[in-house]
């Protein structure tokens, strides 16, 4: 479903990304690891349109998606959280309303509504509340939220878990995990490695632009190399 293929990318003359590929199926769970200045953030991106891949090309559903706007990329169907996008003026509701411009979700904005708030009850109980009066984990289930709102064929999300206490981390992985069985194509940018190696399928490493390591997120749980780099062992 999406394919990134040699992708180099940055910022000015500072190249972040050098021929980054990877791939994605229909109804997979997928992660992309790294420590802190790894290049996620920039991949992220660059996937969602903020940033013009220097080099490479990135297709989504068959069409090549590498030139089009941010807009463009959400209208093909490819919804990117990125870190803290919550709206901060508008009320929890208005968030989530404005997550439903997407044509194919204009008729079915209380189907998704209820979906939502059932996968986030918080999210109901806070739904006239400003978005930044939310804790950071509360904010992070709006972001998820807003995008589900679009009915995406596949979800991308930055480091979901970054500053979040772990039992929020806990219920924001395993909201993730349940959509991904309900059939929602995901791929999971961590530095929260042993976690999201544990939910996904398979992985790739990304060390300094570049991709190092991928296969299976089990092999990589148990690689020497992963375990020494990122999981302490």
């Amino acid at each position: 479903m999406l394919r990134i293929s040699n992708v180099s990318s940055g910022y000015s003359d500072l190249l972040v990304l050098r021929d980054v590929s990877l791939e994605v199926q229909r109804g997979e769970f997928v992660a992309l690891v790294g420590s802190n200045a790894a290049g996620k953030t920039t991949l992220m991106r660059t996937l969602s349109g903020l940033l013009r891949a220097r080099t490479g090309f990135i297709e989504f559903d068959n069409e090549r998606i590498s030139t089009l706007a941010p807009y463009q990329i959400a209208e093909q169907g490819l919804a990117v959280v990125l870190e803290h996008s919550v709206l901060p003026r508008l009320t929890v509701h208005e968030n989530l309303l404005l997550g439903a411009y997407r044509r194919a979700a204009r008729d079915r904005i209380e189907q998704n509504l209820k979906k939502v708030f059932s996968l986030f009850p918080v999210l109901e109980e806070r739904r006239e509340q400003i978005a930044t009066s939310l804790s950071g984990g509360e904010q992070q289930m709006l972001c998820i939220g807003r995008a589900l709102m679009g009915c995406p064929k596949m979800i991308a999300l930055d480091e979901p878990s970054i500053g979040l206490a772990p039992a929020m981390v806990s219920t924001i992985l395993k909201a993730l995990h349940q959509l991904n069985q309900e059939g929602l194509t995901t791929l999971l940018v961590e530095q929260n490695v042993a976690q999201t190696l544990r939910i996904s399928k398979r992985a790739y490493v990304l060390e300094s632009g570049a991709i190092v390591l991928e296969g299976s997120s089990q092999d990589l749980l148990a690689n020497p190399a992963v375990k020494s780099a990122y999981l302490g062992i």
